[in-house]
């Protein structure tokens, strides 16, 4: 699309008051699922987080990489099963799930940020103490429930000028490691951060009255909404823990959350700088 000088100035002018109200605010991203798929896809991702951080925000990102750890299990020849949209994970594939989110996805974005200019630091839950964790339910094996989330470390990075980025992987006192949800972890992280913002960069549109419809995406919604929604099957499946992870962060006294679809250029410029928006906002 050819975007004319004048349009330009607009765009920059729309977003003024925006950045101005994010100034020095705590932004939690969570990237993750399929809106990760393609190195082009982050990179443009990665671009704008890092533009972000440039002017003023304090951006955190936290991602997940079910796609990933799908494919290294296929190649060791191990199943993968969901239920409710977790993934049931016995210890081999929590160690599978250690190596591939705190490794190779990890060190991936880490790289290209760094390499668009911006400052990252790659984490896990397990480093600074930051997310203590126990079995959520023996039936998904070792699936995570976060009893606690350590912020120190996190506000040490951003007080230094550097954009943490966070691996869903919490850990407990015996030393076991729990593949954690990636949205439930960034609602956690977002609310022990008291963070301005939740932005959940998904591969769907938001919230849909018909998931085969995106035009039916409900662009603001109340948490009796959502819980309805829930209840009645028309969120169901995977977005089951998103919606709840939205709810609990609203709750917990997260300002501003999200879910937008990562797949679409610039999402997140979109959803953050401009009126029109996006995706789905949950309010209280």
């Amino acid at each position: 699309m050819d975007v004319s000088t004048k349009n330009r100035s607009e765009i920059l002018i729309q977003a003024l008051p925006y950045i101005q109200k994010y100034y020095n605010k705590i932004v939690v991203v969570k990237f993750g699922g399929n809106a990760m798929s393609g190195v082009e896809q982050k990179k443009k991702v990665m671009s704008d987080l890092v533009l972000l951080s440039l002017v003023g925000l304090k951006v955190v990102l936290v991602h997940g990489g079910g796609p990933e750890i799908t494919e290294m299990l296929t190649r060791l020849g191990k199943a993968s099963e969901f239920v409710d949209g977790l993934r049931v994970t016995d210890e081999e594939s929590a160690q599978v799930a250690l190596m591939v989110l705190a490794g190779r996805v990890n060190k991936e974005l880490v790289g290209l940020i760094g390499n668009i200019g911006g400052k990252a630091v790659g984490l896990s839950g397990i480093d600074g103490a930051m997310i203590a964790s126990s079995m959520l339910d023996p039936k998904l094996g070792y699936v995570g429930s976060i009893d606690s989330v350590n912020p120190q470390l996190i506000h040490d990075l951003l007080d230094a000028g550097y954009m943490p980025v966070i691996s869903s992987i919490g850990y407990d006192s015996e030393g076991n490691t729990y593949n954690i949800n990636a949205d439930t972890a960034a609602a956690e992280i977002a609310a022990a951060l008291s963070a301005e913002s939740l932005i959940l960069m998904t591969d769907t549109p938001g919230i849909l009255m018909d998931k085969d419809d995106p035009s039916s995406l409900i662009r603001e919604i109340t948490r009796s909404g959502a819980l309805g929604l829930i209840e009645s099957g028309i969120v169901d499946g995977g977005m089951i823990p998103k919606a709840k992870c939205c709810i609990n962060a609203v709750e917990k006294g997260v300002e501003r959350v999200f879910i937008i679809d990562g797949r679409v250029d610039h999402a997140i410029l979109i959803e953050l700088l401009t009126d029109e928006g996006i995706g789905t906002m949950f309010m209280k």
